[in-house]
């Protein structure tokens, strides 16, 4: 037996046996990737389209082409593009950024892909912690939903601190 599991399952903490955790849930995003380059990054909160509908246009480095968004739809754990609500997005973005189609309309945005992702959102928080389960110890980590990126370095600083008290404790 391992002196410690770290445990970042994300989403399958929900599954995971002597885990559990049904505080985690999807939070769904869709995006629309383009070619079109607006020469600006912008966001808004929230939508006259929805609670869970957001307007944001994200230029990629290296011209990786610009990501617009998007939604985050808690509880939904569909990963299938929804063509209404990519209409939306297309549209929303387009309106906020005329000049990322030159005035066009969406019509002229040139579409790379479209992409769902499903965040893991652990309601309550995320989770960060150390557990004995069943005579072994666990450090979680996970619940992170749509930071997960800008957060990973510190919560795994936090982990290792906490699989170092488990090591150090001679447990």
């Amino acid at each position: 037996m391992a002196d410690v599991v770290v445990n970042c399952t994300g989403l399958f903490a929900s599954r995971l046996g002597g885990v559990e955790d049904k505080n985690v849930i999807p939070a769904r995003a869709q995006v629309v990737l383009v070619r079109n380059s607006p020469g600006v990054m912008l966001a808004i909160s929230g939508s006259d389209d929805g609670d869970d509908e957001t307007t944001y246009i994200m230029e990629r480095a290296a011209g990786g082409g610009t990501v617009l968004g998007g939604c985050y739809q808690k509880g939904n754990g569909n990963s299938q593009v929804d063509p209404n609500l990519a209409l939306r997005i297309m549209k929303r973005c387009v309106d906020l950024c005329p000049q990322l189609t030159g005035g066009k309309g969406i019509e002229a945005l040139d579409v790379i892909r479209h992409s769902v992702g499903l965040r893991p959102v652990r309601l309550g928080g995320v989770r960060l912690d150390k557990e004995k389960i069943g005579g072994g110890w666990v450090v979680h980590s996970y619940g992170h939903g749509g930071f997960g990126y800008q957060c990973s370095y510190g919560c795994a600083e936090a982990a290792v601190k906490l699989v170092k008290e488990v090591l150090g404790s001679g447990n």
